[in-house]
């Protein structure tokens, strides 16, 4: 299939890509949607796509006279690509004194969508590229022709020049506006990024290759004359100096200083129009997008922040923008909620850098928006020790006070603490205790940055999970195809040298095997699914039919596998909430293998020492955990076993129906199960490998109709294969 995309008329066949294909089974019943986004394109995009010579974009709307908007035209993932005819670019206004056309984007199909999440619900229609020759505003109009129709979509651009921070400082300092950003600005890095690498304070290293992203507005191409930093110098004559020593910056021409530093018109675009409407909104960009950040942040192998977040699950949040969901899944409700702006819907954004971070404010550490105490939903529980990591806490943490919640919610496939209850299984708290006091582990108390500590690890950039482990990823591991990578630095300060995460402590399932603590949390839980409906199996599915005592647990098991750490977090409380949840639906609190009622009935208590599993009180040799194994009254002495019954007391075995023969003969046999037919006769066949020969296992067997089921004896033999052959 070809995509038809039309510039000004000219029609350019452009070949479809496996984003165009993937919907070709979907009805077209589904609603094309659509939008037209301006993609960014960061110094690492144009090194991966070998896009030579063209220039970046932070993906705003306000952009320097002379420099592209990269325009994609995305509709619906779900709407069929085969039914979309041609897609055509307009230019429907321009400003009067402009010569702009609608051109090729220099970015074939085959390049990605840049946001992760539209990737996931977008599908890319069609690409073109406006370059602006004047100031002003610009309206590009893309007509996308269907098989059933047509759609137009629209996108406002603003071009302008640079002015530089003195003329930004004017309204946003000194109580002439009420957000007074620049005077928290300057005390920012980005305000001083060029001062101090060119005076040799911040870096050693810092070359002309470097001014791009210390400055504003630098961009050489020819047509990209706007009064950015590269045009002012070239009016000045200023000259990069031999040494980078105090003073360079102070002696720079002023014109030249004004446009220096990393200042408003990097992230909000040129700003002539803003300042010359006397600050019209609509004529500056304002923007939570990571390309703004990406413009620069993006260039591996120094500037690896980027990469790291588009690696990660931040990048991918779930588009939910509504007034409930919007604080932790989209960058601007959780400025709102930083801010304490009330809860409303916004447009998604997925939580990018400056979701966390204030670009404008240097109070708090790394710039983050918010690292003060935070509260639970249990509302008691009060976290002030978290560091850095108390960022986290606002998002990641139960949205259900459990103690209340379980006992008035009906179970649906939506119960539970809701996904990401980290904090609470940090902290060790807000799940269903039953009355006990179950402890935590030390995580909570001795790891200062508490999330970021071990989720922001540094990684090196000859590690193979560089960029998908660590850092802004916030992931632990990385699964290359062939192994997992997993980043242990933070744990072996404490733990010393380990080989995984899952490393041996207990025998916590009491399966008799001690496997790595998270292999043991699994255990549990799978413990915990398979006396959960459907009963049996360790998946859990729940749904109004959960009785009380069900929904108690169940709550339990999802606080657990929501946390998903299995027991790295608080290996203590996730241990402790299993073997309780398991102990009430079973009723063996002491988890000692007999239910409590069995033993209160018969022996008063618990605890007394007649109660033990192994205690024989009857007298008869016979241990209370058979006796209850068989039904039998554990009290009643003289009881005569089935045959072949024995067990093991420590490292003896007990034949009590013939106490002179202690030794017991166990043997393997291999059942052969087969479904018959009337009228057929069936012969099973046994062979110790493959390249031996087949023999006759027993007589030939008649059909039933039914499945017939033979045991044969395989001791002797390493390992036998087995087959059934028909008879004439």
């Amino acid at each position: 299939m070809k995509m038809q995309t039309s510039i000004k008329g000219v029609v350019l066949g452009v070949a479809a890509t496996a984003l165009l294909t993937l919907t070709a089974t979907t009805t077209s019943a589904q609603a094309l949607g659509g939008e037209i986004t301006l993609r960014p394109l960061t110094p690492q995009n144009i090194t991966d796509y070998h896009l030579t010579g063209a220039q970046k974009a932070a993906g705003i709307s306000t952009i320097g006279v002379g420099t592209p908007a990269y325009l994609d035209a995305l509709v619906s993932l779900g709407f069929p690509a085969s039914n979309i005819v041609d897609v055509a670019w307009t230019l429907t206004s321009k400003p009067g004194n402009s010569s702009a056309v609608i051109t090729n984007s220099p970015l074939g199909m085959d390049v990605p969508i840049y946001k992760g999440t539209q990737r996931l619900e977008e599908q890319l229609a069609g690409r073109a590229m406006l370059r602006p020759d004047v100031t002003g505003q610009y309206v590009v109009t893309a007509t996308i022709t269907t098989t059933t129709g047509s759609t137009n979509l629209t996108q406002t651009i603003t071009a302008g020049t640079y002015m530089g921070v003195n003329t930004c400082a004017l309204c946003h300092s000194g109580g002439q506006i009420a957000d007074n950003i620049y005077d928290t600005w300057v005390q920012t890095p980005h305000a001083t990024a060029f001062a101090q690498a060119i005076d040799g304070i911040s870096t050693g290293h810092f070359s002309q290759n470097c001014i791009s992203c210390h400055v504003v507005g630098f961009d050489t191409n020819a047509l990209a004359v706007n009064d950015g930093w590269d045009d002012i110098a070239a009016s000045t004559g200023w000259v990069f100096p031999t040494t980078a020593t105090n003073g360079n910056f102070a002696a720079m021409p002023a014109a030249l200083r004004n446009v220096s530093n990393i200042q408003c018109e990097s992230c909000h675009g040129p700003g002539s129009e803003h300042a010359f409407s006397l600050g019209k909104t609509n004529l500056i960009s304002v923007s939570l997008g990571a390309g703004d950040c990406s413009q620069c942040h993006d260039s591996l192998t120094h500037h690896y922040k980027s990469a790291e977040w588009n690696n990660s699950g931040h990048a991918v949040a779930p588009d939910e923008t509504a007034a409930t969901c919007s604080r932790c899944h989209t960058a601007q409700g959780f400025v709102n909620f930083v801010n304490g702006a009330p809860a409303v819907n916004v447009p998604y954004e997925g939580i990018t850098c400056a979701a966390c971070h204030d670009p404008h404010d240097a109070s708090k550490p790394h710039q983050l928006r918010k690292v003060d105490s935070v509260t639970l939903m249990d509302t008691k529980t009060v976290i002030t020790n978290g560091g850095a990591g108390l960022i986290c806490m606002d998002c990641h943490m139960s949205r259900q006070n459990a103690t209340n919640y379980v006992e008035v919610t009906a179970g649906s496939n939506r119960f539970g603490p809701h996904h990401g209850p980290q904090t609470d299984m940090l902290m060790g708290v807000n799940a269903v205790t039953y009355g006990k006091a179950i402890p935590s582990s030390a995580h909570r108390d001795v790891v200062g940055d508490s999330c970021t500590e071990c989720h922001m690890q540094d990684v090196a950039t000859t590690n193979a999970a560089f960029t998908h482990a660590g850092g802004h990823t916030f992931a632990m591991s990385f699964d290359n195809g062939t192994n997992t990578i997993e980043i242990k630095d933070a744990c072996i300060k404490c733990h010393g040298q380990i080989d995984s995460f899952d490393f041996a402590r207990q025998d916590y399932d009491g399966d008799g095997v001690v496997n790595g603590v998270q292999t043991e949390v699994k255990g549990l839980l799978d413990q915990l699914g398979r006396l959960l409906p459907p009963v049996g199996s360790p998946t859990v599915t729940i749904t109004s039919s959960f009785t009380r005592q069900q929904l108690r647990a169940a709550y339990n098991w999802s606080f657990v596998k929501e946390d998903g750490s299995y027991g790295i977090h608080n290996l203590s409380y996730a241990v402790g909430l299993l073997k309780a949840s398991i102990a009430d639906l079973t009723g063996d609190g002491n988890g000692d293998g007999l239910p409590d009622a069995w033993q209160i009935q018969y022996f008063g208590s618990t605890g007394s020492s007649n109660a033990a599993p192994n205690a024989t009180p009857a007298g008869d040799g016979i241990p209370n955990w058979l006796k209850y194994s068989l039904g039998l009254n554990p009290m009643v002495a003289g009881v005569t076993l089935p045959d072949g019954v024995v067990w093991a007391n420590g490292s003896n075995v007990v034949n009590p129906n013939d106490p002179t023969n202690s030794t017991v003969k166990i043997y393997t046999a291999a059942e052969v199960a087969f479904d018959t037919v009337v009228g057929k006769t069936y012969q099973i066949q046994g062979a110790s490998s493959l390249s031996a020969g087949w023999n006759d296992i027993g007589t030939p067997i008649a059909g039933t109709g039914a499945s017939i089921s033979y045991v044969t004896p395989t001791r002797g033999n390493l390992q036998m294969f087995f087959r059934v052959v028909t008879t004439p």
